[in-house]
């Protein structure tokens, strides 16, 4: 890299161009406030890159209301409830009646190319395929990013505040000191083989099927794409599986004695998804502020990750507007507190929830039959049923 750098100036900077670092520079634009996203990746990769796509409605308010785009609304698919399988058995969790509630199925990477296009759109500044990312200087009143642009300029971000939005491994969070933070984490001894099939729908909604086989998710994508997953060892190797197993595989752990069949087709996906769950305490260290997989992640159980993303979002963009509006940190400062009673809300129910759907490693018989009377207090009773939906679905914020 060259001595000499340009050096440029702005009032958020934000490393990381996913929807969640996209979604503030778009709230930041909409108040007048200027920003710099910067991001590793090309926008067409991150496109690409297929991700879950559970949006509770909160997350969808955002995107229509906040003037982003409204595909979510037009080639989204709203789902009014899910289905609970176990021992061959379907229950449906109704969240509308329940709660008053729905989610909508949308990819996360259509949400992020949303968001692209609305900073492109509204001139926002985002630098694409960024190398040799630095933060610098976090604990002053300047803060700073390095980095190299696409055209291999060497370029320096000073802004007044600094952002990490860029995933679970944040240079951002790793900037923070380790005596200055803490590591809450735990990984799960069981992973998700997930497919991409072209095939037509196998239900209206997801279906969540625990058997003795281990834990299925039978999803959607569109008419004629669809995702599912299944539990495998963390180890497995995608390659010792050709369709024929997979399907096999999938078909044994929803079959039952109402005959349910899950549409084939051919694979033209197939990854192991690891579970982890992390939490990163505070998610603040002077001017920096963490928000999305930069600071918390989750297992995918729960349709938490983007959402609890969006909720971050939610916490700092009016502090951040308050803060350049009025010279009032006190939003900032409330910031860490805030998010993290969402966090590990969010963080109990993904774990209550990833511990009920699958089948542990060596769990002896007490165990399954403990989880078949779990399985029963939420399917069998209106107030169990009702939590389900009601943590499912997105709780109010609390800000």
């Amino acid at each position: 890299m060259s001595a000499q750098r340009t050096v440029l100036s702005t009032q958020v900077g934000i490393v990381g161009g996913g929807p969640a670092g996209l979604m503030l520079a778009h709230l930041l634009g909409r108040a007048g406030i200027d920003s710099i996203v910067v991001e590793k990746r090309d926008k067409d990769t991150i496109h690409a890159t297929h991700r879950a796509g559970i949006l509770e409605a909160p997350t969808v308010r955002m995107l229509v209301d906040e003037g982003v785009d409204g595909r979510v609304l037009t080639e989204g698919h709203e789902h009014e409830g899910t289905v609970l399988r176990f021992e061959g058995e379907s229950h449906r969790i109704d969240f509308k009646r329940l709660v008053g509630e729905s989610v909508w199925l949308y990819p996360q990477n259509e949400v992020f190319l949303d968001l692209a296009n609305a900073r492109e759109r509204d001139g926002g500044d985002v630098r694409w395929s960024v190398t040799d990312t630095e933060v610098v200087d976090l604990t002053t009143d300047r803060p700073g990013i390095r980095f190299t642009d696409a055209a291999g300029e060497d370029l320096e971000v000073r802004c007044e505040i600094l952002v990490g939005a860029d995933g679970s491994q944040s240079i951002c969070r790793r900037a923070i000191p380790e005596d200055e933070r803490t590591d809450n984490f735990i990984e799960y001894p069981f992973a998700w083989f997930g497919i991409l099939a072209e095939a037509p729908p196998s239900a209206p909604e997801l279906i969540y099927s625990n058997s003795e086989h281990g834990f299925a998710l039978v999803s959607q994508r569109s008419e004629t794409v669809q995702r599912m997953y299944f539990q495998c060892d963390p180890n497995e190797d995608v390659d010792d599986w050709d369709d024929e197993r997979i399907w096999a595989e999938l078909q044994r752990r929803v079959e039952g004695p109402d005959g349910l069949r899950l549409q084939e087709g051919p694979i033209f996906d197939k990854t192991v998804l690891k579970f982890r769950s992390y939490v990163c305490e505070p998610l603040r260290h002077g001017n920096l502020f963490l928000v999305g997989d930069a600071g918390h992640t989750v297992p995918p159980t729960g349709a938490k990750g983007l959402n609890l993303a969006f909720c971050d979002v939610r916490a700092l963009a009016p502090a951040l507007v308050e803060f350049f509006r009025t010279g009032d940190g006190t939003g900032l400062a409330g910031y860490s507190a805030t998010a993290l009673e969402r966090v590990w809300k969010a963080q109990n129910f993904s774990y209550w929830a990833t511990h009920l759907m699958h089948t542990q490693p060596g769990e002896n018989p007490f165990n399954q039959k403990r989880r078949r009377g779990e399985f029963r207090a939420i399917t069998g009773s209106e107030r169990g049923a009702a939590y389900f939906a009601e943590s499912y679905t997105g709780w109010p914020d609390e800000h």
